[in-house]
């Protein structure tokens, strides 16, 4: 079984082809970096480094890679591969679209085996996005004819994956836990073996939602409230008793929500709280808030992690003082490198709070406007101990 998978970086590598190759795959990466492309192909194999306490080492084998200039071969690979997988990072589903499109019309052609095409980013549905950058290069008719054989089932992946270098270049260091859930009634392929340790449902929206609005939005409030007292990191952060409990608080109000959309059973969410906060407290792991607090305008949208359940519970009557809070902080979070922090500051500076939250956030409810507003002030104004007693 042969599977193409586009993407070499750390979840490429240390989740999805993990697993593709555990499942008995051959596995060719595409990837644009030509040193990556060249050392796999040079020794056809690759580890990863498990962020436990014994630095367990796993060799990943059966490994071919593909530079993205290699239009052909890139070609015949998606006419004869039995599976499609991407972990570009959603931006980049534009920049692969033509090339799939194009392999895609010919697989219709030549090939009319049945594939499933599975972008696995940091996005709500991203096969659907990738499906949706496909039809911008493609006629109707044209696109009609893949999906005679492609389908695009939407997934949901977890695994903290960042990087380690060594004398022989970088390899993925991965913590211990992860999960690939994939959405099996989007599926078209139904006679290839199911992967190992995926996760197959029929519906993945509560899975997406959970993770979004659970290990997403816990993340972020993390990163901003670390950001707020000087910490570097996700794990000193969370290595304050204050800034643990006020991010299981939040989390805490959060499942409400998920409660309420989906029946989730109170209980399951406790413990997936639990093991979240457990993850992200892996003293191997050296989490920037920089890195995870990037983006903050993205992340303050009006569906995104904090505000969505926000919004939601407040209408459903439910407390949310701990999450308008994780917005304030959201809303502090200065990292000049980053362009959506340097724009976010300088519309507060420029129009105010409150009008930031209405332009960035859309939110129209008073009493919401006025409560993260009062807590940007205080926030703002307190200084390291004030705020971890503030929370």
């Amino acid at each position: 079984m042969k599977a193409l998978h586009f993407g070499a970086g750390n979840i490429g590598r240390g989740l999805i082809g993990y697993l593709l190759q555990r499942s008995g795959f051959e596995v060719c990466f595409v990837d644009i970096n030509q040193q990556v492309v060249g050392k796999l192909n040079q020794e056809q194999e690759y580890q990863i480094e498990l962020l436990d306490d014994e630095h367990t080492v796993e060799t990943i084998s059966s490994i071919t890679a593909l530079h993205s200039s290699e239009e052909e071969n890139v070609i015949d690979a998606i006419v004869y591969a039995d599976i499609i997988t991407t972990s570009v990072g959603v931006q980049h589903l534009s920049k692969i679209a033509p090339i799939l499109a194009k392999g895609l019309r010919k697989r219709a052609d030549k090939n009319k085996r049945k594939i499933d095409v599975i972008a696995n980013e940091n996005a709500i549905r991203a096969s659907s996005l990738l499906k949706q950058e496909m039809e911008k290069c493609l006629s109707p008719h044209e696109m009609a004819e893949i999906l005679t054989i492609a389908g695009f089932p939407n997934s949901a992946i977890d695994r903290q994956a960042l990087s380690k270098k060594t004398a022989d270049g970088e390899i993925p260091l991965v913590e211990p836990f992860y999960e690939w859930i994939i959405e099996q009634s989007g599926m078209v392929n139904t006679d290839l073996p199911k992967i190992k340790d995926a996760i197959y449902v029929e519906d993945l929206q509560p899975y997406l939602e959970r993770k979004l609005y659970l290990v997403n939005m816990g993340h972020a409030a993390t990163a901003y409230l670390g950001s707020l007292v000087g910490e570097e990191t996700i794990q000193s952060a969370l290595a304050h008793p204050q800034i643990e409990k006020f991010v299981k608080n939040t989390l805490e109000e959060a499942k409400h929500y998920l409660i309420h959309q989906f029946a989730m059973k109170p209980e399951e969410l406790g413990e997936y709280i639990n093991q979240f906060l457990k993850r992200f407290q892996n003293k191997h792991l050296h989490d920037a808030v920089t890195r995870v607090g990037r983006s903050p305008i993205r992340k303050l949208g009006f569906d995104e992690r904090l505000v969505k359940p926000t919004r939601a519970l407040y209408h459903l009557g439910y407390p949310v003082k701990n999450l308008t809070l994780a917005i304030a902080a959201a809303l502090l979070f200065d990292y000049p490198v980053d362009e959506e922090s340097l724009i976010l500051q300088r519309y507060i500076r420029d129009n105010g709070v409150t009008q930031a939250l209405i332009q960035f956030s859309y939110l129209t409810e008073q009493p919401l406007l006025e409560s993260i507003t009062a807590d940007y002030l205080r926030l703002k104004l307190a200084n390291r101990q004030e705020i971890l007693a503030l929370i």
